[in-house]
């Protein structure tokens, strides 16, 4: 590889190479070029490594992986007002159109025109250089160190799943999956005032670390029935008539209806994880209970700049996730450890 912009490229399902692509160039006098200096490996980025494809978004030409993204600005637009080179910032990898019903109303992660890094057929950020527009990047405070930052992209989605919780103060939140979402859905929940906060997993080494990093609680589940698997948790986590809120960060069907039959009646859940794209619901306790459903999609207005706070405030630490640090060119084995769900967070380096 030369120095101009390596990047790390799905060709096809299971075929990735490294290539020097040319460096970005600033189509607006608002964008900035940003050096990557870490990237987190999200699900999404080993699902296309996998199989090629996530539903009907398809790899049909070479794709550069990657959008869990933290640099430093090296490069800005003429009428770039917020940021200088050598800036520290968290990249936030999908821009909206602006201009749709959606955007102008503030949900701009619903925006049917979103360019999504890493997402067919847009190019991710494994690369030496991105440019993005200068709103869509947030200076990390001094206290924050750079690596933190790649971590920002996934702590957003759980500000933005925990925001469509509505969690009160003192609420009881039990949180499905214990992978590094649902691990930030438990620490922002605690941030955001819960004063029970349950993590739940099929795997022990994930529920007993999710106690020790924010959950109050942790239940691990069993082979059982969805309403036989509700009643257990409720009793042994002393929910009382139910939890108030429950966020499923798993995407596993029978995550989905235990938590139907966990919630208080008037409880709010919301939907984080995906999995199957039809599932058996109970759909007859759902409107027994009165409850409130929500979907939750990436993140939206304000929730980087939430994300950033909670971790410049202390009241939310991502450094306990973070299990692993490899190289540029060791990228790939980065990619076969999260699929093996070795360690929580992975950080791929560079490339230098």
């Amino acid at each position: 590889m030369s120095e101009q912009n390596p990047s790390f490229v799905l060709q096809k399902a299971n075929s990735v190479t490294f290539e020097d692509r040319p460096i970005p160039q600033l189509k607006s006098p608002y964008d900035v070029l940003v050096t990557v200096k870490f990237t987190g490996i999200c699900g999404s980025d080993v699902h296309y490594w996998t199989h090629g494809a996530i539903g009907s978004f398809v790899v049909k030409s070479p794709m550069v992986l990657g959008h869990e993204s933290a640099g430093i600005v090296t490069k800005i637009g003429d009428k770039v007002t917020t940021l200088k080179e050598g800036d520290r910032v968290a990249m936030e990898p999908g821009v909206p159109c602006r201009r749709c019903i959606r955007c102008k109303e503030g949900k701009y992660n619903l925006c049917p025109d979103m360019a999504f890094a890493a997402t067919p057929p847009y190019d991710g950020t494994l690369a030496k250089y991105y440019a993005l527009p200068e709103d869509f990047c947030y200076k990390l405070p001094e206290s924050v160190p750079l690596e933190h930052g790649a971590l920002v992209e996934p702590l957003a989605v759980a500000v933005h799943i925990t925001k469509q919780a509505e969690i009160k103060n003192g609420a009881s939140v039990v949180v499905f999956g214990a992978g590094p979402v649902g691990l930030l859905c438990c620490a922002v929940a605690k941030a955001f005032g819960a004063s029970k906060i349950v993590s739940v997993d099929i795997n022990e080494e994930r529920v007993a670390f999710a106690q020790k990093y924010a959950a109050t609680h942790s239940f691990k589940a069993q082979r059982e029935s969805p309403e036989e698997s509700a009643a257990r948790l409720i009793k042994e986590c002393e929910l009382g008539p139910g939890a108030d809120v429950i966020i499923d960060a798993s995407g596993a069907e029978v995550c989905i209806q235990t938590s139907i039959h966990a919630l208080r009646t008037g409880g709010t859940y919301v939907q984080g994880g995906m999995g199957k794209s039809d599932i058996t619901f109970p759909i007859m306790a759902m409107c027994t209970k009165e409850l409130n459903l929500k979907g939750s999609f990436r993140y939206g207005a304000n929730d980087y700049e939430l994300a950033v706070g909670l971790l410049a405030s202390g009241k939310v630490s991502v450094k306990e996730l973070i299990t692993g640090q490899v190289s540029f060119k060791d990228a790939e084995k980065a990619f076969e450890d999260v699929k093996a769900a070795r360690g929580i967070k992975i950080l791929i380096e560079g490339p230098q």
